[in-house]
């Protein structure tokens, strides 16, 4: 009688489990239907389309500095809960990607869903003594909101000179973090950033500390789509349905994605407890994926994969807040 309950509840649960949400991605309406000259209908995917949405994901889902220059100290860990928002283009067409696009044909007069998406994370950090004194790494786990994107993420930071508050000189640091996206089906979402990092110590009172900090990050982004089926409602294994399983396809592996992007932020801490605040600025994207034997640029409803294309992905400013226990 358990067993059965068990199965039971396992069977009511499932669809809700696999089911996707607002913010998951479709990566078949990134695809041009075309006549394939044998009298069916193949797929090109827009690569353009794959590079500006994965850039402006791969911003939302990047690392956040969330911690002055200065390490917690070999003896010293930390615990956070980090939320944060922030901005995309709605309105630019690869967002019809979009689980819960009210426009998933792309064909124009309507935002894609809204300007803004959130995150929350959950992060570990501890200070070390080696391989170098100075030395911090962390890890953790972000969740974009509205959806069964997670991804896990790793840093290790290195102080290059710390302490001496009492004397007008700033702390400095560089650190090397990656965030690696998970539980999508159809993309492969890895984030690297190199970072330098500049803060400033102050005591108030005896009990409160004040850690302002600058800092810059270099954001490598490395999409790589997975097999994608354009018509999952249709089962090729079913006799008669055999020819369904060649409109799938694959994005082509693309050139590195790079991303500028400008972080000021702020750590406040009474006791063990500490408040970070941080805002960041990523510049528009630019890079190209510059394909060997031609020169042609990809254009929208393009029927060739055999061009350039370029990341199109508008400037995103980024705002957040970390709140947790530092030992």
């Amino acid at each position: 009688m358990g067993k059965r309950s068990i199965f039971v509840a396992v069977a009511l649960l499932a669809p809700g489990i696999a089911a996707a949400d607002v913010n998951d991605l479709v990566l078949s309406r990134l695809a041009v239907q075309t006549d394939d000259g044998a009298g069916g209908i193949k797929f090109v995917p827009q690569n353009a389309d794959l590079r500006a949405l994965s850039s402006q994901l791969g911003v939302v889902l990047a690392p956040h500095m969330l911690t002055p220059a200065d390490t917690l100290g070999f003896g010293g860990f930390q615990f956070t809960v980090d939320y944060a928002t922030t901005t995309i283009d709605p309105n630019a067409a690869y967002w019809r990607a979009r689980e819960g696009s009210p426009d998933p044909a792309g064909a124009g007069g309507v935002a894609h869903g809204p300007a803004a998406l959130n995150t929350v994370g959950f992060f570990v950090r501890k200070g070390m003594w080696f391989p170098v004194p100075a030395f911090e790494f962390g890890g953790g786990a972000v969740h974009l909101v509205d959806s069964n994107i997670w991804t896990g993420q790793l840093y290790a930071k290195l102080a290059l000179h710390e302490g001496y508050h009492q004397l007008p000189i700033p702390s400095l640091s560089v650190r090397g973090a990656v965030s690696r996206m998970m539980t999508q089906r159809e993309l492969d979402l890895t984030v690297a950033s190199i970072d330098v990092l500049v803060s400033k110590h102050f005591g108030i009172g005896g009990t409160w500390r004040f850690d302002p900090f600058v800092g810059f990050d270099l954001l490598l982004i490395i999409p790589r789509s997975e097999v994608i089926d354009p018509t999952p409602q249709v089962d090729s294994l079913e006799v008669g349905n055999e020819a369904d399983s060649q409109k799938s396809f694959v994005f082509k592996n693309q050139a590195n994605i790079y991303r500028n992007r400008f972080v000021v932020g702020a750590k406040l801490q009474y006791y063990i407890l500490q408040l970070t605040i941080e805002a960041d600025i990523a510049t528009a994207g630019t890079s190209v994926d510059d394909r060997i034997g031609t020169n042609d640029a990809c254009m929208p409803q393009s029927l060739t994969t055999n061009c350039d294309a370029k990341d199109t992905a508008a400037s995103q400013r980024t705002l957040s807040v970390s709140l947790g226990l530092d030992f």
